[in-house]
């Protein structure tokens, strides 16, 4: 099967592309949003190709991953017909959320895929044929040695996203032991929130690096208030980190009892991070019970058997 799928979340395509079949990503001159081509900071196989935009009517496409509304139009438009698609929605909706109407409302045919139960309990997609399909991790192994008393979190641009990723958290969190925050566009992120230097640490690191960083710290922090299920939460309990999070969005789910600690209670939360840091046997037995939940419910093979099942049925 020959699939178009955009370069829209490197970690999660990162896990689809391990599939059986040809992942072909549009690739533009400036490389775009419209057209990344192939990662470059994650490690995808051989079967993924990129393809301009004018290649790709001659590239018997089977099936079209879309992910954001404007692609249902560009694929038809570079394609010069309309094969089988599938609407890939990674994101909890905003703004009204209790009434956020989803695109693919208004698009007859085309199945929606949630990552998460959250997510499309929250979102209204009116008549449109719905499923699930959660997160597969790409499995980095169980390399936490937690020998650095510090806690790790992951975040993308904390600065501007402010409240939606817990910025304004990070303080309470910094109280209780040193941070090392890892994302894009991290950089001066003490200063911003007030904090001296060695409490709260940036690192801007590939994929390919950034998992050995975080397994040297003795606890994951995810102070995300409003997002759909971050992969570095899932990514962390596979490393064997313990884990200290807000009990928002899917967390519940994803982070089983003797996990780790979630919670909204800032002060119980605050204490695990105290607790974890002082006890590092404590932090290894949780650790293990982290890597055991998530291979359990957000192993690879499962996540591509699910996307097996639904591909078939969208082009039979």
């Amino acid at each position: 099967m020959r699939i178009l799928i955009w370069h829209v979340h490197g970690s999660w395509t990162t896990a689809f592309v391990q599939g059986p079949h040809t992942y072909v990503v549009p690739v533009i001159p400036d490389r775009g949003p419209d057209g990344l081509g192939r990662a470059r900071t994650f490690d995808w196989p051989d079967n993924v190709i990129e393809l301009p935009p004018e290649r790709l009517r001659d590239a018997d496409i089977d099936v079209v991953i879309l992910q954001r509304p404007h692609e249902y139009a560009l694929a038809k438009q570079w394609l010069g017909r309309r094969p089988p698609m599938v609407y890939l929605e990674h994101n909890a909706p905003d703004g009204d959320v209790p009434a956020t109407r989803h695109p693919v409302a208004d698009l007859p045919g085309v199945p929606l895929v949630h990552v998460t139960h959250f997510n499309r309990l929250m979102w209204d997609a009116g008549s449109a044929e719905t499923t699930v399909i959660e997160h597969g991790i790409v499995d980095p192994g169980p390399l936490w040695t937690g020998e650095m008393p510090h806690a790790a979190v992951v975040v993308n641009e904390p600065k501007r996203r402010g409240r939606t990723t817990g910025t304004d958290l990070l303080p309470a969190f910094a109280d209780a032991a040193p941070l090392d925050v890892f994302g894009m566009r991290t950089e001066g992120l003490a200063d911003h929130l007030g904090l001296a230097a060695g409490r709260c640490r940036s690192h801007e690191l590939a994929q390919r690096d950034l998992h050995s960083a975080m397994a040297r710290r003795r606890v994951y922090v995810h102070p995300i208030r409003w997002t759909s299920l971050g992969l570095s939460l899932l990514e962390a309990m596979h490393l064997g980190m313990p884990v200290v999070a807000l009990a928002t969005t899917e967390v519940t789910e994803a982070v089983p009892t003797g996990a780790g600690v979630v919670s909204n209670r800032i002060d119980l939360l605050t204490d695990a991070v105290r607790n974890f840091v002082a006890d590092p046997l404590h932090a290894r037995l949780v650790g293990e019970g982290a890597r055991t939940a998530a291979l359990a419910r957000y192993g690879l093979s499962r996540f591509l058997d699910d996307w097996e099942r639904l591909l078939k049925e969208v082009t039979r």
